[in-house]
């Protein structure tokens, strides 16, 4: 971990410091109390100043970029981590060429790096992070993909008047489902089964 040692007339001046010179703020570090300040002799003589030592504690984000980034060399990809905020969590896009193998069949490999990405992240952090791990937009495309499907499927069980069931898709993926036909006046939804193998089921409404 990176150590800093600042100075400062007081205690705070000296935190201040050390935190300019390394961009933080200060929940990202710990402080150690080298030396207090004194006046010194009439106030002037022998005077110190307080000294500090900051270490700048891991973020969880970071890790997880940095472990996502093993990853990917690992795999033989040369790729860009990027991170975005949201309003409960940590979007993270990877982007660079030949990403198929690390989305996997429907996603199921990125999920599974999704999982791990939580778990880093979680242990570098003092406070809960949700991590949504995307490479090259697939999630919004799946999504877009998932709607329309939701929307075929409806029309088809409004005309055979027969119910449908689903392929078995993730929690995440059967929410978009449900969402999309909420408000559809003439079909419901529902899951079924036991996960992994969870399904959602489109019928008509009584």
């Amino acid at each position: 971990m990176k150590k800093l040692l600042a100075s400062g007339k007081t205690i705070e001046d000296a935190v201040r410091s050390g935190l300019a010179q390394l961009g933080v703020n200060e929940d990202r570090v710990s402080v150690k109390v080298l030396e207090q300040p004194s006046k010194g002799l009439f106030g002037l003589i022998g005077a110190k100043e307080a000294k500090v030592e900051l270490e700048l504690l891991p973020d969880g984000v970071e890790e997880t970029m940095k472990f996502l980034g093993e990853v990917a060399e690992a795999m033989g990809l040369a790729v860009s981590v990027e991170r975005a905020n949201e309003n409960d969590a940590v979007r993270i896009n990877i982007t660079g060429s030949d990403l198929g193998i690390l989305i996997g069949r429907r996603g199921q490999t990125l999920d599974s790096l999704q999982y791990l990405a939580n778990i880093v992240a979680n242990r570098h952090s003092s406070h809960h992070l949700r991590i949504v791990l995307d490479a090259e937009q697939f999630r919004e495309r799946r999504r877009q993909t998932l709607e329309a499907l939701s929307e075929r499927m409806a029309q088809r069980v409004i005309r055979t008047r027969k119910e449908i069931m689903l392929e078995p898709m993730t929690s995440q993926e059967r929410k978009i489902i449900h969402a999309r036909l909420q408000a559809n006046p003439n079909v419901k939804t529902y899951s079924q089964g036991d996960e992994p193998n969870r399904r959602i089921v489109i019928a008509l409404k009584q």
